[in-house]
């Protein structure tokens, strides 16, 4: 068996290992550097900002444990240095894995002729005559594996496409760390930078469109979030529609609407974070006969594409724009491929908020279910009361879980009573913390199967267990 996976990000190179170790012949084609935004230009690079952030709250909070007479510095060229060391480092062992024999990387942009051709446009290649790079290479095979990934999308208002005006991938690299920073978009990612660079010092507003923060997560978690951002100094809109930017001398003015008025921020940098969109502008998929929208490409439950041959993972299709979503999304598309059952509850994906404090979500919110008729009963607890929140310091934060209730006389619901639902969390490690409520909700666990799990003391995880027995 011959598969092409296009693209090489986490849908991409994980799925194309996996193959490649069941003795299936794969072809990678990847236009850029291998790891995909994930490692390049997402989650790795802000993780390493987000670590120097965390040591430098960290030194500006040790008055309050007896340490005194510190002084440091801040050299900004040696975080986005050793963020680059992290990411070199990533790729050349993702690089050396491809090296299996069963993998051919493929340098270079790939489209499709027909629905059984993939031609590239070759690239990154010392070996190819400057006079041959542009022309096509064509390959064949039993199936083919979409795995585009995503780029960043924008507003269409006036100032939108302003030299300045930063992606999540910008913003990684600039020289100097901002004075006054606007962040355009109230998501993870913008979050996510609000509050690096508020720890790196700059003075941050943020404008959601959106009632709330974090639109997708739980509506407790998110309200919360944000009185714990602001605590930090992070100025937060909700509910307020950017209408235009203009630049003056270096110098941003972003206007915005909200409850009718017209109001504006001056900043020195403009970060826009207003999501991303399926990277299916070079696919040529109209010739292969590929159904897509402006969301993605279309995809049934195992990821297949009305071209029964062909599969799309990851953000490409759209569904769920997470890392290990592609990861697990390619799995499951080869296992329909090679006639392999797995128990993968696609269902049940983490989510995880890398602000300070951390947010994560998993499972069905307490939204979701009042829409859906689904009687439930929610169960909370605060990092507060927990033991090893205190003696960190760290005990801003609460966890809340959904469980199925009983539901009323004559009515039904779907789930039985007394199923663990969801899980939603802020707080320190909350990110390391959801994935054991994710194990329980993946084997449909009860509240008092998940009761009888034994939890280490102190640790940050017994904030799971407090609010299952509160």
């Amino acid at each position: 068996m011959k598969i092409i996976i296009i693209g090489a990000g986490p849908g991409g190179y994980e799925t194309a290992l996996v193959a490649a170790k069941r003795g299936v012949e794969v072809v990678l084609i990847e236009a850029g550097p291998v790891g995909g935004t994930c490692l390049n230009e997402g989650c790795i690079p802000t993780k390493a900002f987000c670590k120097n952030a965390e040591v430098l709250d960290g030194l500006r909070e040790a008055e309050a444990f007896g340490v005194t007479g510190l002084s440091y510095g801040f050299d900004f060229k040696t975080v986005t240095a050793r963020k680059n060391a992290v990411v070199e480092q990533l790729r050349g062992g993702v690089e050396g894995l491809l090296g299996h024999k069963n993998i051919t990387l493929v340098r270079g942009k790939a489209s499709f002729k027909d629905a059984h051709t993939v031609a590239v446009i070759p690239s990154f290649s010392s070996v190819i005559p400057s006079d041959a790079e542009e022309s096509p290479q064509e390959y064949t095979a039993d199936y083919i594996i979409i795995a585009t990934g995503s780029v960043s999308a924008s507003l269409p208002i006036p100032g939108a496409d302003l030299p300045g005006i930063l992606t999540s991938r910008e913003i990684l690299d600039i020289e100097e760390v901002p004075q006054r920073l606007c962040v355009i978009g109230g998501g993870v990612i913008g979050l996510e930078f609000a509050s690096i660079f508020r720890s790196f010092g700059s003075e941050v507003t943020v404008v959601e469109y959106c009632k709330d923060i974090l639109p997708r997560f739980d509506t407790d978690l998110a309200k919360r979030l944000k009185q714990s951002l602001g605590k930090r100094g992070i100025e937060i809109n909700t509910q307020a529609q950017v209408t235009s930017i203009t630049e003056n001398s270096g110098v941003y003015t972003v206007t915005f609407t909200r409850k009718g008025k017209e109001e504006t921020i001056v900043a020195d940098k403009v970060l826009m974070a207003v999501g991303r969109k399926a990277n299916v502008a070079s696919l040529n998929l109209a010739d292969a006969g590929i159904e897509f929208t402006p969301r993605g490409i279309v995809v049934n439950d195992v990821m297949q594409t009305n071209v029964p041959h062909i599969y799309a993972v990851g953000d490409i299709n759209g569904k769920m724009m997470l890392a290990h979503a592609a990861t697990f999304q390619g799995i499951v598309a080869l296992d329909h491929i090679m006639g392999v059952e797995n128990n993968i509850d696609l269902s049940v994906m983490p989510a995880a908020v890398f602000t300070s404090p951390e947010a994560a979500s998993v499972g069905k919110t307490e939204d979701e279910c009042k829409e859906a008729g689904i009687p439930v009963r929610c169960l909370k607890s605060f990092f507060r009361a927990n033991g090893k929140a205190v003696t960190m310091g760290e005990t801003d934060g609460f966890c809340k879980i959904v469980v199925a209730a009983e539901p009323k006389e004559g009515a039904e619901s779907p789930y039985e009573p007394g199923r663990v639902l969801g899980c939603h969390l802020y707080g320190p490690h909350a990110s390391d913390i959801v994935q054991e409520a994710c194990a329980m909700i993946t084997r449909k666990a009860t509240l008092k199967e998940f009761q009888d799990v034994i939890h280490t003391h102190p640790t940050l995880t017994e904030v799971l267990q407090s609010a299952l027995h509160s």
